[in-house]
């Protein structure tokens, strides 16, 4: 008894002395297990060729759709301006009033001198008349009566152009009065009160209709062949023209919230600068396009029925300045992709060359792999959904 109690005394030390060390393994095999990394998780967008239209951001300005300067169509001294300078006008309405009196006094000595033509007319008329009543009685002969006819028709005339006078004379006096030749908003006086106006060369005022407005905007010759060869090759289809939408970003960045439409594109090009005009309409209720704001103007020019499209932060730009993509093949490895870019809008790249149908693209999580790693795809917009999922539980 006394030895088998020494045995399992024995084995009990033993035991004790070896526990550390299997503690060790323990913690060794977690370790290693630790340092094993799982595959990264990156975001994809599987390419899905679909029907998009080419937009065009071109530079432009902002002009009056109409401009008029306001001329005297008589000459006077100015005496009372009749308008509130940056107000809106209507065709028609006073804006500034010339002495009228000088053309009152016209008018008076027209109508005087039309009076004595008429006195003039009548009596001329009753010699007419009592030469031809003689002339049928034979006692009087015919060149008394042709001249007695032709005295009365110089009298009728004198009459009428008496009565031209006097039309003048009220035309000058209602011209006294300087109406506003359109609608729009009339700008500055330029003339004061007691100012001499002289008749077509004294600018007075300048108005400028606001709305409708043009927005006209510049194109390359070179872009405008090549969306020409587009066409004709069948790679882009043409837009309707009721369908087609001229859109306007202004300085600040922001969308102009009006859709236009495209008037007309000039049928020559600047020699200076290889740049062909285009004008859209706007319109402008509330005036927030001013004549001379400079302006980007997006116009929809075509259709790509089969587009390939990935969102900007995809595309990459390799040692030598060219493109690429990282795609995930079907082991879940990741690939480089070299590909061509066509133009990009709204934060999406049009891709011409290098993807097809169905390639996963890498849309974020760059930092976690090299070409050649292994990694766990997950949609985009998934991501997206759990990181702002995420995102709540946090703020709650």
């Amino acid at each position: 008894m006394s030895g088998l109690r020494a045995r399992s005394a024995c084995v009990a030390m033993m035991l004790a002395a070896c526990a550390p060390l299997l503690a060790g393994c323990n913690e060794s095999n977690s370790a290693v297990a630790a340092a094993q990394p799982s595959d990264p998780d990156v975001s994809i967008v599987v390419v899905k060729p679909q029907p998009r239209a080419i937009v065009r951001e071109l530079p432009g300005r902002i002009a009056p759709t109409r401009v008029s300067d306001v001329r005297p169509r008589v000459s006077g001294i100015v005496v009372d301006r009749m308008f509130h300078q940056g107000s809106e006008v209507k065709a028609g309405d006073p804006l500034y009033r010339i002495d009228p009196r000088p053309f009152e006094v016209e008018v008076m000595a027209s109508q005087a001198a039309v009076a004595k033509a008429e006195a003039a007319l009548m009596q001329a008329r009753q010699q007419a008349h009592r030469i031809a009543t003689l002339t049928s009685q034979r006692a009087a002969p015919e060149a008394e009566n042709e001249k007695a006819i032709a005295a009365e028709l110089q009298a009728h005339a004198e009459v009428e152009g008496r009565k031209a006078e006097l039309a003048r004379a009220k035309l000058n006096l209602d011209y006294a009065t300087v109406r506003a030749p359109i609608d729009g908003i009339v700008g500055a006086a330029l003339v004061s009160e007691g100012a001499l106006a002289v008749q077509d060369q004294t600018n007075l005022a300048t108005i400028q209709q606001l709305d409708p407005i043009y927005a006209d905007f510049t194109q390359s010759v070179t872009e405008l062949s090549q969306l020409r060869r587009a066409f004709d090759s069948g790679d882009l289809e043409r837009i309707a023209g009721d369908a087609a939408k001229v859109r306007l970003v202004l300085d600040d960045n922001t969308i102009y919230s009006l859709d236009g439409k495209l008037l007309f594109s000039e049928a020559k090009v600047d020699a200076h600068t290889g740049q062909v005009t285009l004008r859209g309409e706007f319109r402008n209720p509330k005036r927030e396009l001013l004549p001379g704001m400079y302006v980007r103007v997006r116009i929809e020019q075509g259709l790509d029925s089969d587009a390939i499209a990935v969102p900007q932060q995809a595309i990459q730009r390799n040692g030598g300045g060219g493109s690429e993509v990282f795609v995930v093949k079907e082991d879940d490895r990741i690939a480089v992709q070299p590909v061509r870019t066509g133009s990009v809008q709204d934060g999406i790249w049009f891709v011409t060359d290098g993807l097809k149908a169905g390639d996963k693209v890498v849309v974020e999580g760059f930092q976690k792999f090299a070409a050649g790693d292994k990694v766990k795809p997950q949609s985009w917009s998934e991501a997206e959904a759990n990181a702002d999922s995420q995102h709540a539980q946090v703020t709650r």
